[in-house]
C-alpha cells in the first residue's frame, strides 16, 4: 500500500486541511479492508452458512453413513452352525440353535445386522474412532485390526445368543498379522461416542483372540461392538491439546478427530468440550509432543459433510483454531477419499 505524502504548495489553509482529512479518511478506509480480508472466517472461497446444524441433522449423516456400511444377512433360525461372508471376506461363524429372545429358544426367519470397518474415512464418517481405556480409565489411541458389529434381531426384537459366536479376520485387511492384538468390546455413551475396553485374559490366556496363519480368530460372547486392537506405543514425552471450531459450532452438531501420521489403521477424537470457551480438548495427556498428524473438523450441511483437515506437528499445551472459512463441503465419498489418503 502506498504511503501518504505532504507536498507543500502555495495554497489556502482550508485545502490543505481538505486534503489531510480525505488521505486520513483513505488510509483508514484501506486498514478497515486489510483486516477483515485477513480472518480466515471470512475467506470467499471458504464454506460459508449463517446457521450451523443442529444436533440432530448431524446426527442424521452419521447414521447415513452407518448405513452405507451395513450388511444384512437373513437365515433360519433351525439352520444350526452357520458360516457367513461379507463383502471384505470376513468369516461370521453362529450356531443358530443358541440364539434367544428373552431366554426363550428362537425359530424362523433372522436378520444378522452386520458392521466391518477397517479405514480412517469409515471410522470418522461413522464416528467410530479407536479410543481405548486405560485402567484409569483415561482414554488413548489403539491401534485396529478391524472393527465390527454384530447384531440379530427377529421382527425388531434384538436376540441374543448363549454360546458366543467366532470372527475369522484376514490380516491383510490391516497390513498383516500382529500377535500383540488382543480383543475389545465396544461401548458407546451417553453422547454417542464410542470407547473400547480391553477383554480380560480367559481359561487359555488368549482374551478370545487368536493367531493363525494369515487370520484373526475372536471367539466373541454376545453381540455388539468388537474390536481386534492393541495400544498405541510412543516414548516422547505427552502433552495435552485444545481445539476451537468455527463460532456456532460445539459437540453436538460437530467434532474433532486426529489422523497419526503414519499409523494407518487408527483414529483418535477429541472426546470432552467445555462450552464455556467453546473448546475441544484432549485432557488425558496422552498425545506425543512433536507428532506429526492431522487435525480434522467435521460438521454438516444441508445434507452434506463440512469438513476441514490441518497438518500440525504437536507442541506442548497446543492450540489450534478453525475457522469456517477454511472449511470445505462435500459427499460422504469425497470425505472418506480424503481421510483414507492421509499419511
Amino acid at each position: 500500500m502506498k504511503t501518504s505524502k505532504t507536498i507543500y504548495i502555495k495554497t489556502s489553509t482550508k485545502r490543505i486541511l481538505s486534503k489531510n482529512v480525505f488521505s486520513l479518511f483513505a488510509l483508514l478506509l484501506m486498514t478497515s479492508i486489510l483486516t477483515t480480508s485477513c480472518n480466515p472466517d471470512d475467506a470467499d472461497d471458504g464454506f460459508q452458512n449463517d446457521v450451523p446444524p443442529t444436533a440432530q441433522e448431524f446426527a442424521d449423516i452419521r447414521d447415513i453413513a452407518m448405513d452405507n456400511h451395513t450388511q444384512m444377512f437373513n437365515f433360519d433360525a433351525d439352520d444350526g452352525y452357520i458360516s457367513l461372508t461379507s463383502e471384505n471376506g470376513v468369516e461370521i461363524s453362529i450356531n443358530t440353535n443358541c440364539l434367544t429372545d428373552n431366554g426363550n429358544p428362537v425359530t424362523g426367519d433372522v436378520t444378522l445386522e452386520y458392521v466391518e470397518i477397517f479405514e480412517k474415512g469409515s471410522m470418522l464418517t461413522t464416528n467410530k474412532p479407536t479410543m481405548g481405556k486405560l485402567p484409569n480409565g483415561d482414554k488413548t489411541l489403539i491401534i485396529t485390526g478391524g472393527e465390527f458389529f454384530v447384531e440379530a434381531t427377529q421382527n425388531g426384537t434384538i436376540l441374543d445368543t448363549n454360546c458366543g459366536f467366532q470372527l475369522m479376520i484376514p490380516t491383510d485387511l490391516t497390513g498383516g498379522p500382529d500377535p500383540d492384538m488382543t480383543l475389545w468390546t465396544g461401548e458407546i455413551d451417553a453422547d454417542g461416542n464410542l470407547a473400547w475396553d480391553e477383554n480380560e485374559e480367559n481359561a487359555n490366556g488368549d482374551g478370545g483372540l487368536f493367531l493363525e496363519g494369515e487370520n484373526y480368530y475372536g471367539i466373541i460372547d454376545g453381540f455388539g461392538w468388537t474390536n481386534v486392537d492393541k495400544f498405541y506405543n510412543d516414548p516422547r514425552p505427552k502433552t495435552t491439546i485444545q481445539v476451537q471450531p468455527p463460532a456456532g459450532y460445539d459437540n453436538q452438531n460437530s467434532a474433532i478427530y486426529l489422523s497419526y501420521d503414519g499409523e494407518l489403521p487408527a483414529l483418535a477424537q477429541l472426546d470432552t468440550y467445555d462450552a464455556t470457551l467453546n473448546i475441544f480438548s484432549e485432557h488425558y495427556g496422552q498425545i506425543p509432543i512433536g507428532l506429526e498428524c492431522h487435525v480434522i473438523f467435521v460438521s454438516e450441511s444441508e445434507g452434506e459433510w463440512v469438513y476441514a483437515i490441518k497438518p500440525v506437528t504437536i507442541e506442548e499445551n497446543a492450540i489450534i483454531t478453525f475457522y469456517l472459512g477454511e472449511t470445505t463441503v462435500g459427499s460422504e465419498a469425497s470425505l472418506t477419499a480424503l481421510m483414507n489418503g492421509l499419511p
